[in-house]
């Protein structure tokens, strides 16, 4: 079976395919065995035409006429997503957005799993874990031996750049921030920033602007 890293995959193309493999399962789950790319692309509101492309980067997954097998796509975009093997994630900040993160676990991702948490409140409540000071657990060497590489932080942007350098320490080599502050990182850590302040401001300003959704296209 193909490894993504054996293609030379865009980086937008790689941002969809989590996207492509939750809603494949969904059709999955649904019962259903064969679908187009038009179909598909009014279901998740991408061109057929992008999706497409996109699946033309692993090789022959469909046939003109005919579409697209959807326990294959499911098994090819599971396998270069990696689903099959856990993955062990802490989670840094457990205020309310940590506590949120804490009660969902990726619960619709059976291989992500939030297996530690920590604050600068050891106190502070989550469920199914103990809550431990961050500056002491990460600098156990706990984290590395659960093999825990990626890193949640809900911490204020003022500390996460503290938090990021403990846990670089420590082994991590992949952070979800949902501070909007740029992190300094070694060029082997890769970071994923979510600004919600942002993505608010960019989804009125087309709501303000655009008439129709086919003049902007999110999935892009």
């Amino acid at each position: 079976m193909m490894k993504m890293k054996e293609y030379k995959i865009p980086n937008a193309t790689a941002k969809r395919i989590p996207l492509y493999y939750r809603y494949l399962k969904k059709l999955e789950e649904s019962h259903v065995e064969r679908i187009k790319s038009k179909e598909f692309s009014r279901m998740i509101q991408i061109p057929s035409a992008t999706i497409r492309r996109d699946f033309s980067h692993f090789g022959e997954l469909g046939r003109s006429g005919y579409g697209y097998d959807v326990s294959y796509l499911i098994e090819v975009f599971g396998h270069v997503l990696n689903t099959q093997v856990e993955k062990p994630i802490a989670l840094v900040g457990v205020g309310n957005l940590g506590k949120a993160l804490a009660r969902y676990n990726f619960r619709r991702n059976h291989n992500l799993n939030i297996v530690c948490a920590f604050d600068t409140n050891p106190r502070l409540w989550a469920k199914r874990f103990v809550i431990l000071s961050y500056k002491t657990y990460l600098r156990c060497r706990n984290v590395k031996k659960e093999g825990v590489t990626t890193l949640v932080s809900t911490v204020p942007s003022k500390h996460t750049q503290d938090v990021v350098d403990l846990a670089i320490e420590n082994g991590v080599t992949a952070i979800l921030t949902f501070s909007p502050n740029r992190l300094r990182v070694p060029d082997n850590v890769k970071v994923q920033y979510i600004d919600l302040t942002t993505e608010l401001q960019t989804l009125i300003y087309f709501d303000e602007n655009f008439t129709s959704t086919k003049q902007f296209n999110f999935g892009e």
